[in-house]
């Protein structure tokens, strides 16, 4: 099952640095899931000025539930980088199916 998970940062003054000393975490986990086939997609969220202020990623799981498992080890999530989160349901279009591989 196909997921969209969209979470902005923290808007206080330490997010951005919180963010920086984990995002190598992140990238790798990232990585890890790409090879799994588990994420087919992502991309940071820049504000009007370029900074990252949050996430996009596109997810494959078989479960809601082991999504939230994986949430729970994301550097982000466990970081406190990630302030709010929303996770859909999705269906990733023909178009762009194999995008990722």
């Amino acid at each position: 099952m196909q997921f969209l998970l969209i979470a902005y940062d923290g808007e206080d003054e330490g997010a951005l640095e919180r963010r920086m000393r984990v995002r190598d975490q992140h990238l790798a986990l990232g990585d890890e899931l790409v090879a799994q086939g588990r994420m087919l997609y992502g991309s940071a969220i820049l504000d009007d000025e370029g900074r990252m202020v949050g996430s996009m990623l596109v997810l494959d799981f078989p479960s809601r539930a082991e999504l939230d498992e994986w949430l729970q080890d994301e550097p982000y999530y466990r970081g406190k980088v990630w302030d709010k989160i929303t996770i859909k349901p999705t269906r990733v279009g023909p178009s762009f199916t194999g995008l990722h591989r």
